[in-house]
């Protein structure tokens, strides 16, 4: 017998793969189906294990007391351990994953050609056979090993992926060696009783990436820095990088911001470089100074680092919206914690000093309750005008949400409640007409579905009502 890989969803398990039975919701029927697709063996835990052996008498199962580990390892040996062929690069922090990977991403493809770097994160899953939409910032253990397995087999010149906080808690990257394990940020965020009990947790569970990584890259300017540096000893070797740092590995001054982005001057083993970056904020810098760290552990030079950076482009992350006659801009970013807001919207206003600011927000429901009090708190310190509205708001009522960050903002600030999200734009833009305005739609990005009561309910993303928003004042306008 032969086990090829790995598979926990029977709908997609193909032969020769080990099926891993888990989950609340599952059922020994999913294992009858997987076998009938042609896996060979099932790995369950003890609760399960006797259950199991009577709807697949004589088949091969291994049966464990940690179902988790046991499923990073198994998948790791099926897929034949392709991290050791494969330069793999992860990312964690609060803020700024998503970034920090495009930008890898652009400088290896600036480096190596257009398709030359996987990536899985929040926002796309591509490894050199599939192309598909994440779900999940990081998979679990059977997908993720396939991944990268697709990706060793594609010949691709690397693999970048953003490493959530709870993935590496439940071991969903157990086994897997990094290349480089980088370490951006920390806020607070993810602490409820579905994510993390407490910020303790929370931060802990992100140090544990150097504890798989051949070497750490640590950001000066974090929070917290010399305990992250000091975790960073778990890695075989350590890069930093910082803003205005000439003690670091990798840093950046001079820096310039424009309402095109921001610049600023490389530094790299005693090369320099002025990048100009397509969007703003020194958190953008401080996120192109990791992916510059990166990429110079992957060999590339830093006039491909600066080629690379230049032209990255991020879905639903500090997209710029214009209108023809630059009166108009609309900002479609996936901030979502006070952290992100406040790196955000200080850019914003300092970016487009007296225009008119209106932003476009919710929170979400059943988790991170802490958003519900920052956002509106850090809104009103930097925007005009603000629209809550609704973000995922699960079973809780999407208005009830509405009201509680309502009440967190100062008495008298300029705002209302549209819960309709598309309504909601549409009344900022109404709302930006006549004067020189920028429109912030804020947290949902690049997706194109609420989460509700009865599931995920298809909507129009952010992106596509920022680019009908503008189209439609350049009618207006003559442009």
């Amino acid at each position: 017998m032969t086990v090829a890989g790995t598979s926990c969803d029977s709908r997609t398990t193909l032969t020769g793969d080990l099926f891993v039975c888990k989950g609340a919701a599952f059922k020994p029927a999913f294992l009858a189906s997987a076998l009938e697709k042609g896996a060979v063996a099932y790995l369950c835990d003890e609760a399960h294990a006797a259950e199991l052996s009577a709807v697949a008498p004589g088949t091969p199962a291994l049966v464990t007391s940690d179902l988790r580990r046991a499923m990073a390892v198994a998948s790791a040996v099926a897929f034949g351990r392709p991290d050791h062929d494969l330069p793999i690069i992860g990312i964690t922090g609060t803020k700024g994953k998503t970034t920090a990977a495009y930008m890898v991403r652009s400088i290896v493809e600036a480096a190596h050609g257009k398709g030359s770097c996987g990536i899985m994160g929040t926002v796309e899953t591509y490894d050199g056979v599939d192309e598909t939409p994440s779900r999940n910032t990081t998979p679990e253990p059977p997908d993720l090993w396939r991944h990268l397995a697709n990706a060793r087999d594609a010949g691709l010149a690397a693999l970048v992926m953003e490493v959530s906080s709870q993935a590496l808690k439940y071991d969903r990257t157990l086994g897997v060696e990094f290349a480089a394990g980088c370490f951006l940020n920390i806020g607070l965020d993810h602490i409820s009783p579905v994510e993390h009990a407490d910020f303790e947790d929370y931060f802990s569970s992100k140090l544990r990436i150097f504890s798989q990584s051949r070497v750490g890259v640590v950001n000066l300017d974090s929070d917290h820095a010399e305990r992250v540096l000091g975790a960073a000893g778990a890695a075989g070797r350590t890069l930093v990088f910082g803003l205005n740092h000439p003690d670091a590995d990798i840093w950046a001054d001079e820096l310039v911001p424009s309402e095109d982005g921001i610049s600023f001057t490389l530094h790299l083993h005693g090369s320099e470089r002025r990048v100009a970056l397509p969007f703003p904020g020194e958190f953008s810098v401080s996120d192109a100074l990791c992916a510059a760290a990166c990429a110079d552990l992957l060999g590339i030079g830093i006039e491909k680092i600066s080629q690379g950076l230049a032209v990255t482009h991020v879905p639903g992350r500090m997209e710029f919206h214009r209108s023809a006659d630059r009166q108009l801009t609309v900002v479609v970013d996936y901030a979502h914690n006070g952290f992100a807001f406040e790196s955000l919207l200080s850019s914003v206003a300092g970016t487009f000093a007296g225009a008119k600011t209106i932003a476009v927000f919710g929170a979400v429901g059943h988790k991170a309750p802490e958003r519900r009090h920052e956002l509106p708190r850090v809104a009103a310190r930097y925007v005009d005008y603000i629209i809550f509205t609704s973000d995922d708001p699960w079973t809780e009522d999407p208005l009830d949400i509405c009201h509680q960050m309502e009440r967190e903002l100062p008495e008298g600030f300029p705002h209302e409640i549209v819960i309709d999200r598309e309504q909601a734009a549409e009344r900022a833009l109404e709302l930006a007409e006549g004067q020189r305005s920028v429109v912030l739609l804020l947290a949902k990005g690049h997706e194109a579905y609420q989460l509700t009561s009865t599931g995920f309910v298809p909507c129009v993303s952010d992106c596509e009502l920022a680019e009908r928003g503008v189209r439609a004042y350049d009618e207006r306008h003559g442009a």
